[in-house]
């Protein structure tokens, strides 16, 4: 004898929605996310550039620096063969023109410290390892002295020295009237040295040397 048993089960209607199937993505997020990775990758890139510009930029001027330190080497031997010409007994020397120490008696104003007829009679020093080229020039428009007929020069006088007397409302300016018995020729002493950057320094000095 066979006996059948029927049961029934009613479930619940949240446990039909578990098997609903699921809503379609927008897709908003994904190109959000692209966009902001895009803004983070150019933002990286300028921050990587700016650094590196920061860093030569601060490199390149202490290169300067250190190239305009070395070229006043130049300068100063200039200055000392010059000083010495003049405190010895050979002070009529720098009427002449003295290429084997770069010096010239004249200076013609047309030229420049870029024109190549400027540098000649250049003295070249070696400092720490570079070559530094110098000219002195004496600024007057003819050889001989400063104070011969035609010549003109460049010069600055005391008015206060020599004994000079300057009366109440007289000028004092250097071209005035007024000047000292002997008064001051000017010479400039000029150097460059050539960068291993292929950047060029050039530097001046101005010495008054009394006549």
């Amino acid at each position: 004898m066979r006996t059948t048993f029927a049961f029934s089960r009613s479930f619940p209607r949240s446990f039909a929605r578990v098997f609903t199937p699921p809503r379609k993505q927008g897709g908003l997020a994904l190109p959000v996310m692209l966009i902001i990775l895009v803004v983070m990758l150019v933002s990286s890139i300028y921050l990587l550039k700016s650094s590196n510009s920061t860093t030569l930029t601060a490199s390149n001027l202490a290169y300067d620096s250190a190239q305009s330190r070395a070229v006043d080497a130049g300068l100063h031997a200039g200055f000392r063969w010059l000083s010495d010409t003049a405190a010895g007994n050979n002070k009529a020397l720098l009427n002449q023109d003295s290429p084997d120490n770069g010096y010239l008696a004249t200076l013609d104003t047309t030229q420049t410290v870029r024109s190549s007829a400027f540098w000649n009679g250049r003295k070249t020093v070696v400092h720490e390892g570079q070559s530094i080229e110098y000219v002195v020039h004496r600024l007057c428009l003819l050889t001989g002295a400063y104070d011969a007929v035609g010549n003109a020069c460049v010069q600055t006088a005391d008015p206060n020295s020599g004994g000079a007397h300057i009366r109440v409302g007289d000028s004092l300016a250097s071209d005035s009237p007024q000047f000292a018995e002997t008064p001051k020729v000017h010479y400039v002493v000029t150097a460059r040295l050539s960068g291993t950057r292929g950047g060029n320094v050039v530097n001046q000095m101005v010495v008054l040397i009394g006549g």
